[in-house]
């Protein structure tokens, strides 16, 4: 399978099987889109009008001995096979829900302003280091196990995130493993010695930030209703500086009421930001701030318009890393990884402040998908194999996608969702990942041309 497009003037093709990306003129894009559906002869025919046979013809055999080389047009059978499932294996992430509260009211919060549809929480100490226990008992033979403090805001929490993360330096040195700890806030109640803490242990750093101060405060305002963007954006602009620009994001969301995001991408990094993500929201069609398809053709103009100024910037020195024009195209992801995806529920899952495992954050609450305690120690591993058998190959609408094996099918929590089958991908977020993924292909095309 292949697949060709154009990025503001750039001729594209990926070989989707081994993963090649070729960099073609307007004719030799012209031979490779029309050679899975027309014969050489045929091909020659339909563009003997716009260009010389003779060079028509050369192209063709260069693309001949493309395929030869297993470059173009390649076929690698495994990855079309359908199987029943990947084998749930070991446990190596867990999202470790410390704070079911929250100081902000954001208007699109999927967790309900932090309560995730219930009572606002803490995590008790006790109920963290059972959870860390788990983790290290389910992990078998992994050293590196990866565990980030998420709420509602986990600073509401911070003295039992602390005492956790001096816990599982203990279970390091007894189990010879080690913790990747990450924290996600919304950077509201920052302070200096938070941040001194942050660089000691935190692997990374996730800051929640809309990007310009007029849409951050109209959706994310404090308990008493007030604007959180100055605060907020002053103390991720301190994490950042801290961190000397590594290991941290800040993090956005877009929503109906500001299509026009690129905006708030080039706002964050005019503040400042080098890592920056802007994720569209996830609501339900009902909701006064959800993304409906009637925007979508407008949010893949923004993607155009954001790719272009990225390129520009990049180039002139106004260096930053946008998180979706990002990917591997050298080795990327082992195909495990590219079949499975974020390994939700399978190789992650998420334990709320009253100890129940779910398969990630987005699904805590829903019914059905509790899947244990960490009180208990047990895990219900018919929910990990449903989730482990919901990889792309088995997701009869990825089977023809040229992008499958980079998106690896969705998120499973958005499939339930909108289909309630973890097999049926959200149509919204396929589109805006095949946008993204050409324009992240494009940004590394435009950049090796210099």
């Amino acid at each position: 399978m292949v697949h060709t497009f154009c990025q503001d003037g750039r001729y594209l093709a990926l070989d989707v099987d081994s993963g090649a990306v070729h960099m073609l003129d307007e004719l030799g894009y012209e031979v490779v889109s029309r050679w899975e559906k027309s014969s050489k002869e045929e091909i020659v025919e339909a563009l003997a009008g716009r260009f010389a046979r003779a060079e028509i013809e050369e192209v063709a055999g260069e693309v001949e001995e493309l395929i030869r080389n297993g470059t173009l047009f390649s076929h690698d059978e495994s990855l079309y096979t359908p199987q029943t499932a990947l084998k749930p294996g070991v446990i190596k992430a867990m999202c470790l829900h410390v704070a079911h509260d929250c100081n902000l009211r954001c208007k699109y919060c999927f967790a309900s302003t932090g309560s995730f549809h219930g009572q606002r929480l803490l995590m008790p100490l006790e109920v963290g280091k059972k959870a860390l226990d788990l983790l290290v008992a389910r992990s078998g033979g992994r050293k590196f196990l990866e565990v980030d403090f998420f709420g509602g805001d986990p600073m509401l929490n911070f003295k039992v995130v602390k005492e956790l993360v001096a816990y599982g330096r203990e279970l390091e040195k007894k189990y010879d493993k080690k913790f990747r700890f990450t924290i996600t806030t919304n950077a509201y109640a920052l302070d200096e010695e938070t941040i001194e803490y942050f660089n000691r242990e935190m692997s990374n750093v996730v800051l929640s930030v809309d990007g310009r101060k007029e849409v951050h405060d109209a959706m994310r305002p404090t308990v008493k209703g007030t604007g959180s963007w100055d605060r907020a954006m002053k103390n991720a602009q301190k994490v950042a500086q801290a961190r000397n620009q590594q290991n941290y994001y800040v993090r956005g969301t877009f929503t109906r009421d500001n299509l026009d995001f690129s905006n708030d991408v080039l706002a964050l990094a005019d503040a400042g930001f080098e890592q920056v993500s802007v994720e569209p929201v996830v609501l339900s069609p009902d909701s006064p701030y959800a993304l409906l398809e009637e925007h979508l053709p407008g949010i893949l103009e923004q993607y155009d318009i954001l790719y272009k100024e990225y390129v520009k910037r990049r180039a002139d020195g106004r260096w930053f890393s946008f998180f979706h024009f990002c990917v591997d195209l050298q080795g990327g992801p082992c195909i495990k990884k590219r079949l499975s995806g974020c390994g939700a529920g399978v190789e992650y899952i998420a334990v709320t402040p009253d100890g129940e495992i779910f398969p990630c954050h987005q699904f805590v609450g829903r019914p059905g998908y509790c899947m244990g305690s960490v009180i208990t120690g047990e895990i219900d591993e018919s929910i990990r194999e449903k989730f482990a058998a919901a990889h792309v190959l088995n997701k009869e609408k990825c089977a023809s996608c040229w992008a499958r094996l980079y998106c690896t099918g969705g998120c499973a929590a958005n499939a339930q969702a909108f289909h309630d089958d973890l097999t049926k991908p959200y149509e919204m977020e396929c589109e805006m990942e095949k946008k993204r993924l050409e324009c992240a292909i494009a940004v590394q095309a435009a950049e090796l041309e210099g």
